[in-house]
């Protein structure tokens, strides 16, 4: 297990790696200093991604999307916000006062999908947040995950201790309800878009053990422990998307008859044109495909956009009902 750990955080260091102080799973602790914004060193460090993420500005992308759920296809649309951030790693949470040293830099995304199913609705998010310092933090830190119908909600949530992922989750439903299990550390699903972000080419092929992601397991109520994968980086030359230098990272796992394609383009930032996932359906088992394609991107601090006067910007975005 160190292994794989140590190796991913070779193969993810790339453009991301800043000064190398080891691989320690803990924050490196300042001589009673508090710790300061991460801003003006990743800039220095890393001047090309550093000039297009830490602007006090987010990126956010607006998708059609067409979802497997039930025994069908569903039309609904989904959100990627990507913002860099400062992170407390002891308590796993956004560094607000900035009087605590056990600090980071991550990217945070969160994924935001709403989709009917027929009568009643669906909205899920998704928020993984990855240290940039890869050489110092190789794990994504934290994944939280809501999902919410009519039927009821989960939560869902994964943060690395001592070389494992603490799994917590809290269910409506009475078979998954109200659990705490701990995973022996694999390759998060839900961080792939976060890697892809950051460096690519450094991205892990092969086969590989990954943990699905956690909307995954819980549209399909599966156990949340490492899954047998294939894993491929190529160019991109599927029938979903168009346009020049696209590539696709892909992700096969046979046991769970399902296939996750993740398009990007190929040039920084690389942005994420889309994604595909193809599994069995939960009624009657015959393999359909979601779909999300990008239509519309923009940069901004939509924290501080809350005015009436803002709502423009959704109709910028193409917001229908997120």
């Amino acid at each position: 297990m160190k292994k794989l750990i140590f190796l991913f955080s070779l193969l993810t260091a790339g453009l991301w790696s800043c000064q190398n102080t080891g691989s320690s799973q803990k924050a490196p602790v300042a001589d009673k200093e508090p710790a300061q914004p991460a801003t003006v060193a990743f800039k220095k460090s890393q001047p090309k991604l550093g000039d297009y993420w830490y602007q006090g500005e987010a990126e956010i992308s607006r998708y059609e999307l067409a979802q497997n759920r039930y025994a069908g296809i569903h039309p609904g649309e989904a959100v990627l916000v990507f913002v860099t951030e400062d992170f407390l790693t002891d308590k796993e949470v956004k560094n607000e006062n900035y009087s605590n040293p056990n600090s980071t830099p991550v990217l945070k995304m969160n994924m935001i999908r709403k989709f009917p199913t027929g009568l009643y609705s669906y909205v899920i998010m998704t928020s993984v947040f990855t240290p940039t310092k890869v050489k110092d933090f190789p794990q994504t830190l934290k994944v939280a995950t809501t999902t919410q119908e009519w039927c009821g909600h989960t939560y869902q949530q994964v943060n690395f201790r001592n070389g494992k992922y603490k799994n917590t989750l809290h269910s409506y439903f009475e078979n998954e309800a109200d659990q705490i299990t701990e995973v022996d550390y694999a390759i998060l699903e839900d961080e792939l878009y976060n890697r892809i972000r950051m460096n690519p080419e450094g991205l892990p092929t092969g086969k590989l053990k990954v943990l699905p992601s956690t909307v995954i397991t819980r549209l399909l109520h599966l156990p949340f422990e490492p899954v047998e994968a294939e894993a491929s980086l190529s160019d991109y030359s599927g029938p979903d998307f168009s346009g020049e230098g696209l590539r696709v990272y892909t992700l096969r796992y046979p046991a769970l008859s399902r296939t996750l394609e993740i398009v990007f383009h190929s040039k920084a930032p690389f942005i994420i044109e889309g994604w595909t996932d193809a599994y069995p359906s939960i009624m009657d088992k015959k393999v359909r495909k979601s779909v999300a394609r990008r239509t519309h991107t923009i940069k901004s601090a939509y924290w501080k956009k809350n005015g009436r006067e803002d709502y423009a910007l959704r109709e910028k975005l193409g917001l229908e009902g997120i």
